[in-house]
């Protein structure tokens, strides 16, 4: 089992595991973390497959989330999470073993569009994979046919919480057509798989608030010279795939797009990890060495 450490971000404790390569001398290193209301031990695969090609991966719980500490638990607060990948980045260049000046940001799903914010920030990024990114909460929200009734929701929320309630959770995923905060089949057969001893089916209905409000995309001009791998889903609709597209056209070179087959979280399963993850090791073998 990969070593489990704790980091600070912020004064709370962060935690994760790290993954690393075998060999001598300081090796490159992803820095990675979970999408939307997911753990980092989902990612355990990705991260393996990157130490077994000599990369060493520190794959993290946002705060709130899995084996980290943070509260309220279970809520989605996207300005948070970009700060602990900045200090996520601090703290894998003070570790052994680590090439502080050979550093990638990974992220997938919500936090797929983290890393584009993130890496362009941090002049200490040296290049970024971004898989099937949350573009827009804006545009996301903006699709839905209930947007007057879902917003009113939203602020009803926050004015409770404001007067002492708890925060109202609701199920990330469910069968059928049930609530959930990602709806459908595919979402809750995906999350049932992955048999996650720290994942838990609920987040607030208040993280929907900061989603709304989340615009990761608006840096993807800013960052350039760092190269851009983006991995994306042919069908995706829960981070829908031409959002992604028109994105990756603003993004400056180097950059380079690549499709896989399926849907949104095929890219964690099947012949969309079968694909993508070759694409990756390229793309680190390529800048990071």
């Amino acid at each position: 089992m990969p070593d489990l450490i704790t980091f600070s971000s912020e004064g709370t404790a962060l935690r994760g595991r790290l993954y690393s390569a075998e060999g001598a001398g300081p090796r490159p290193v992803v820095v990675m973390a979970h999408g939307f209301s997911a753990v980092a031990d989902q990612l355990a695969r990705h991260a393996q497959a990157f130490a077994d090609a000599g990369f060493n991966a520190f794959v993290y719980d946002h705060a709130g989330f899995g084996l980290s500490d943070g509260y309220p638990r279970q809520e989605v607060d996207p300005a948070r999470q970009l700060r602990g990948y900045r200090d996520a980045v601090s703290f894998v260049r003070t570790l052994a073993g680590i090439d502080g000046g050979k550093i990638a940001l990974w992220g997938s799903s919500f936090s797929g569009g983290h890393v584009l914010q993130a890496g362009a920030l941090d002049p200490r990024v040296t290049c970024v994979v971004s898989q099937a990114p949350f573009i827009s909460g804006s545009e996301l929200l903006g699709m839905r046919p209930d947007l007057p009734e879902f917003e009113a929701g939203l602020f009803a929320e926050r004015e409770a919480r404001s007067s002492g309630a708890p925060p109202t959770m609701i199920p990330v995923t469910a069968p059928g057509e049930g609530l959930a905060a990602l709806p459908g089949d595919d979402a809750h057969d995906y999350f049932a798989s992955t048999e996650s001893p720290t994942w838990k089916n609920e987040v607030t209905f208040s993280s929907f608030e900061a989603v709304r409000a989340y615009e990761p995309a608006w840096w993807i001009e800013k960052l350039s010279p760092r190269p851009l791998l983006m991995i994306l889903a042919q069908d995706d609709t829960v981070t829908p795939t031409a959002h992604a597209e028109a994105a990756f056209a603003r993004a400056w070179e180097p950059k380079k797009l690549v499709h896989v087959p399926g849907g949104h979280f095929d890219v964690y399963v099947g012949a969309g990890f079968d694909q993508a993850v070759p694409e990756m090791i390229a793309w680190f073998k390529n800048h990071l060495r």
